[in-house]
């Protein structure tokens, strides 16, 4: 999962690349935590979850509290969290998660691209059996100052599924029902989280050609640049030679 996530990240990344884009997102994000569990993030995990992310993003703290004051207004529309899934070129399943205020016009504008790029958008559930839905939380490796190894022991007892680490950072996987405690463990042990999320891993993945991923990433573009979208997960495998596509189109 190690390079395959750096790179989903190294996508969402591009695609937040204008800092008033990725604002709007996490503003999103946190008038649908306020609406769904109140203002004080004491008390309300997910909005910790949330602020955690606004900081590592860069996010000032003035704008965190204005969207907060703003979200916890009985005025503020609210997003309404949706997924859609559909197959693009060759067979390639893709997941789109959004958070939206017009369901129609999201709908619409999926199926378009998915239309557009040679695939087709299916049913909901219709790709459930072929992703998992994990939490994934990141760590500086500099910020775990505990015991490394009953660092690990108490996460398993908390629901830790696999633990990735490097000379920077560790990223800790759980089952997506095993979110909460996760954080409030990984919080109770005093130690800093950079960013946590939930993603849906594929269980196998589909291997094509660079010829072949021009369409699927050219859908992936069109979807992770819609508003409305707020992550986006396939299962075509990463090989070198997709890898070094990326590579190049992230450069230009």
């Amino acid at each position: 999962m190690g390079r395959a996530f750096e790179f989903r990240k190294a996508r969402k990344m591009k695609r937040w690349s204008k800092m008033a884009k990725t604002f709007t997102r996490i503003g999103k994000d946190i008038v649908i935590a306020v609406k769904d569990g109140g203002p004080n993030p004491d008390t309300n995990s997910r909005l910790r979850q949330v602020m955690q992310n606004a900081k590592s993003a860069n996010m000032p703290k003035d704008n965190v509290l204005r969207a907060i004051k703003k979200a916890n207004d009985k005025d503020t529309l609210n997003y309404e969290e949706m997924s859609l899934e559909g197959y693009a070129e060759n067979g390639i399943a893709i997941f789109v998660d959004c958070a939206t205020n017009n369901n129609n016009r999201t709908v619409a504008d999926v199926r378009s691209y998915f239309n557009k790029c040679g695939g087709n958008l299916g049913t909901n559930g219709s790709l459930e059996f072929i992703f998992n839905r994990k939490g994934v939380f990141t760590i500086k490796r500099d910020n775990i100052t505990v015991n490394f190894d009953d660092f690990e022991m108490e996460l398993i007892d908390s629901g830790l599924e696999e633990l990735e680490k490097d000379n920077d950072q560790v990223n800790i996987y759980c089952d997506f029902k095993d979110f909460n405690s996760m954080q409030v463990k990984i919080e109770s042990l005093g130690i800093q989280i950079e960013n946590s999320e939930l993603q849906r891993i594929p269980n196998s993945v589909k291997k094509v050609n660079a010829e072949q991923a021009i369409s699927v990433l050219k859908l992936l573009d069109l979807l992770e640049e819609n508003d409305d979208v707020q992550q986006v997960f396939h299962n075509m495998e990463l090989t070198e030679e997709i890898l070094n596509l990326m590579e190049k189109e992230n450069s230009l």
